[in-house]
């Protein structure tokens, strides 16, 4: 069974800065695509960004140039380093994990900006 879970949300403020990790675990080949999505209250799902297995990037505008993405490959693990918060990027963020067949996803952790 595979599980992602992600870890390094918390309570930041406003001009800090944050690091989320995600880590699979089961039984699982390299995901050729790993990356993040964020959901902030009554808004829906929306995509931050993700790396492939190449380390090809792509970001969501509204996070190009705060956010940078990363992975280790041999560890199934992806990044999310966040800078500059503003109270607009408060939201649960989930990473996931994309093969052939199927996206897994892990369970959110929430990153809440504030004073």
């Amino acid at each position: 069974q595979v599980q992602l879970v992600e870890t390094g949300g918390g309570l930041v403020q406003p001009g800090g800065s944050l690091r989320l990790s995600c880590a699979a675990s089961g039984s699982i080949v390299l995901f050729n695509a790993m990356g993040w999505y964020r959901q902030a209250p009554g808004k829906e799902r929306e995509l931050v960004g993700e790396v492939t297995r190449d380390g090809t990037t792509n970001y969501a505008d509204s996070v190009k140039g705060r956010f940078t993405i990363s992975r280790v490959n041999a560890k199934n693990t992806v990044f999310l380093q966040i800078n500059s918060l503003v109270p607009e990027d408060t939201a649960v963020y989930y990473c996931y994990g994309r093969d052939v067949a199927r996206t897994y996803w892990g369970q959110g952790t929430q990153v809440t900006v504030s004073s």
